[in-house]
C-alpha cells in the first residue's frame, strides 16, 4: 500500500461561490473536512469540518449560499470551530471526485481546503491505482503531486491545534526563509511581517511549532 499526497486546484467555475462577507486569509484560513456522507438518491451530502476562521463571517456566508440546506456551528476557541453542513450535491464537486470512482483506493481525511482554492488530499492504494487517480482528474483541474511513498499514519487535524495567528506566524516565517538552512531571515523580519514585537513573534512560533510536533507524533 502506498500513500499519495496531492494538491488540486479548481478553476473558478468549479469553486464554491462564497459570499463577499468572507475575506480569505482573514475571516477564513482553512477548512478540514473530517467526515462526510453522500446520499446520491436525494442529491445531498453531509459533512463535518474543522474550520479556522471567524465564525460569524462564515455563518453569514453559509446562510447566503443557495446550495447549503442547513448548518450548525460549534466554537472550539476564538479562531476555530466545528461545522456540520447539509448541502446539495454539485456537478462541479462530482467532476473532480469522479477521479476516485471505481478505483481501489481510500481517501483519507481530513480533506483540507485552503484560502486560495487549493484542496489537499491523501489517497491510499497500490501504485497503479494511484497513477490512475492522478490521470483521471479533469483536464481543467490543476494537479500537484506533493508526495508518494509508504503511508506514514494519520497525523491528525491541525485546525484545533493552531490558532489563526499562529498559522500566520509560521506562514510568514516560511515565506521569509526563517526555516531555511542556513536561515535567510531573522526573527525581527518575521515580527515586522506580523506587525508585532519580536517577543510576541517568538512566542507565536514556539507555540505553533510545538503544536506541529504534537500532530506529527499523533499525541
Amino acid at each position: 500500500m502506498k500513500s499519495l499526497d496531492v494538491t488540486i486546484r479548481l478553476p473558478p467555475e468549479m469553486q464554491l461561490s462564497v459570499s463577499e462577507r468572507v475575506t480569505t486569509g482573514d475571516d477564513f484560513e482553512r477548512e478540514e473536512v473530517l467526515s462526510w456522507h453522500t446520499h446520491e438518491e436525494e442529491g445531498i451530502e453531509y459533512f463535518l469540518s474543522l474550520v479556522v476562521g471567524d465564525i460569524e463571517s462564515v455563518r453569514e456566508a453559509l446562510a447566503a449560499l443557495e446550495s447549503v440546506r442547513s448548518f450548525d456551528l460549534a466554537p472550539i476557541d476564538d479562531d476555530a470551530f466545528y461545522a456540520y453542513v447539509t448541502m446539495d450535491l454539485r456537478p462541479e464537486d462530482e467532476a473532480w471526485r469522479s477521479a476516485m470512482d471505481g478505483r481501489r483506493v481510500v481517501l483519507v481525511p481530513p480533506i483540507v481546503f485552503g484560502p486560495d482554492g487549493a484542496i489537499a488530499l491523501t489517497v491510499l492504494g497500490d501504485p497503479e491505482e494511484l497513477r490512475q487517480v492522478v490521470a483521471e482528474f479533469p483536464e481543467r483541474v490543476g494537479v500537484e503531486i506533493d508526495r508518494v511513498g509508504d503511508h506514514r499514519g494519520l497525523a491528525g487535524s491541525l485546525a484545533g491545534r493552531l490558532t489563526m495567528r499562529q498559522f500566520e506566524a509560521i506562514e510568514a516565517a516560511s515565506e521569509l526563509g526563517y526555516y531555511e538552512v542556513p536561515r535567510e531571515a531573522e526573527l525581527a523580519e518575521v515580527a515586522a511581517a506580523l506587525d508585532c514585537t519580536e517577543s510576541t513573534a517568538s512566542a507565536l512560533l514556539r507555540k505553533a511549532e510545538r503544536a506541529l510536533v504534537d500532530a506529527a507524533l499523533v499525541r
